[in-house]
């Protein structure tokens, strides 16, 4: 993973960049499971609304309408979806680059990565005027992404099954791998709400996700948003 030669141009301003560095970080595994994710969770978080809120009412006979079933389906597909994109996932930690297992786990023993959090704690309440460098996700980042959403993911999973058991029966797989939720929390309805819970906790940490990745865009001047898409990390340091 050694940076590209440097590429000397200039801007519409006069400025010219003295290092314009790319680095290949996330594989192409990483960053199709990036994109099945959002669509998935974006599917997720819209038909669990209305599953939890139903629509009212639906014009015609109810014979000529089958909405709650459609939007059900779409939902469990989804989760489907997301459930085995999660273990494949899983299974490219082992084979993958080291950046591919940042999101799975946090280096508590490591003095450095305290230090850097300090760093990028104050960096983002614009107490320090100048970044760190990273060629992976930095450890504030890497924390949130294991607390607000690798952690809450495997949850939405497990309790998406348990709930799901309930439908297809205590002879189906469902139950026999995911029915033991249930004897943590006897009441189906506390489960559905977890679950839903859950959703909200995802879902704030995407909004804060794309705030991050846009702020650090702009402002620490290396790729954060095309690198999902590239897979480099490009550092567009420059001297005016």
């Amino acid at each position: 993973m050694s940076p590209s030669e440097p590429l000397a141009t200039s801007d519409a301003h006069g400025g010219r960049a003295v290092e314009r560095q790319s680095v290949y970080v996330y594989e192409a595994p990483v960053r199709l499971w990036h994109w099945i994710n959002a669509f998935s969770i974006l599917t997720l978080a819209l038909t669990g609304y209305f599953i939890g809120s139903p629509l009212p009412s639906v014009p015609g006979e109810a014979s000529a309408n089958f909405v709650m079933g459609y939007i059900r389906f779409t939902h469990f597909a989804a989760g489907q979806i997301l459930a085995v994109a999660l273990i494949l996932r899983i299974l490219w930690v082992f084979v993958g680059n080291v950046h591919a297992r940042q999101i799975f786990y946090l280096p508590l023993w490591s003095g450095r990565f305290w230090k850097e959090w300090v760093h990028d704690v104050r960096w983002y309440a614009f107490l320090i005027s100048e970044p760190k460098k990273y060629v992976g996700h930095n450890p504030l980042a890497q924390s949130a992404m294991f607390l607000m959403f690798t952690l809450p993911l495997f949850f939405m999973v497990i309790t998406g099954f348990a709930l799901y058991s309930e439908g297809a029966g205590r002879d189906s797989w469902e139950c026999s791998l995911f029915g033991w939720v249930f004897s943590i929390w006897p009441n189906s309805q506390d489960v559905h709400t977890f679950h839903h819970l859950g959703m909200w906790v995802i879902l704030v940490f995407i909004m804060i996700h794309i705030y991050g990745a846009v702020r650090e865009d702009i402002m620490s001047r290396q790729s954060i948003v095309s690198s999902m898409i590239s897979g480099e990390r490009m550092f567009k340091d420059r001297e005016d």
